[in-house]
């Protein structure tokens, strides 16, 4: 299990790993473009190999990066709907070049459209239309919070589009907030054991390749996006103890995204990790 953060690439990706290690991070996660703009600026062999070296010189062990904000597979809007999956597939492209090992995205909203029958079928026909073609940066489906008709917040979802995708190379990205707002209870180490026995039969930890680790600003089910300091939240800290104390938890790498100074989140998480990883 490594332990890392989303960090700042203002002024280049290559920034990005030095950041990263001023943090406390071994891993972490960026965004190669603004999260709410089309356009990306261009990563020249240049950036790229100045990136690699200071992975290295930075003692970073693995990069992934997140998609932008403005991604919608399931719209209506062919602009909005082609251009999602255009921004994804030079993610994966930009990915590639740059030795990440992840890119996550999120999904979209249903809308515009039947969320039983053509949402989910518009957005498994985008996947594919992405994973035309291979990459080196695998790409994964993060949990939604399930706010409005927002897509993937549930377990079943997720399992449905792997299973359309079951000849293409895609994973999935587990956001502790996310999940708790979408209704999945992590606060007791029962509850803990019980979501992750569900994700096991319903999606398979196979296919887990990362988790963001956030407590909650809102309660249980609330369908909510706010993230809050580890412990601080309504997941809380026994929580954060049951997750880190599952096994099958113990070779995902954790990524925080709490809003802020994350100083004291780092000592809480690497503690942890000390006192129930295995």
């Amino acid at each position: 299990m490594l332990l890392g953060a989303h960090v700042s690439s203002a002024g280049g990706v290559d920034k990005a790993p030095e950041r990263a290690q001023q943090e406390g991070c071994e891993v972490f996660q960026m965004f190669s473009r603004s999260p709410q703009m089309w356009k990306a600026p261009d990563i020249t062999d240049e950036i790229a190999d100045l990136f690699k070296k200071n992975m290295e010189k930075f003692e970073q062990k693995e990069a992934y990066i997140h998609t932008p904000y403005i991604i919608n597979l399931a719209s209506v809007n062919n602009r909005i709907r082609y251009g999602s999956i255009e921004i994804i597939k030079q993610e994966l492209e930009r990915g590639s070049k740059l030795g990440v090992k992840y890119a996550m995205t999120h999904l979209g909203s249903y809308k515009d459209v039947d969320t039983e029958l053509e949402g989910p079928l518009m957005v498994a026909d985008a996947l594919k239309k992405i994973l035309d073609k291979e990459y080196e940066t695998e790409l994964l489906l993060e949990i939604s919070a399930g706010a409005g008709e927002i897509v993937g917040s549930k377990f079943e979802e997720l399992a449905y589009f792997l299973s359309e995708l079951k000849d293409y190379k895609i994973g999935i990205c587990l956001d502790t907030a996310h999940m708790f707002a979408s209704g999945y209870d992590l606060r007791t180490k029962e509850a803990v054991t019980k979501v992750f026995d569900d994700f096991d039969k319903i999606v398979g930890f196979k296919n887990l390749k990362l988790c963001h680790l956030n407590d909650s600003k809102v309660d249980i089910n609330e369908k909510k996006d706010r993230h809050e300091h580890i412990g601080e939240g309504y997941i809380g800290m026994e929580g954060f103890k049951a997750i880190f104390s599952d096994k099958r938890l113990q070779n995902i790498n954790f990524v925080l995204e709490t809003p802020g100074d994350r100083e004291k989140d780092f000592k809480v998480i690497k503690k942890l990790r000390k006192d129930l990883v295995k």
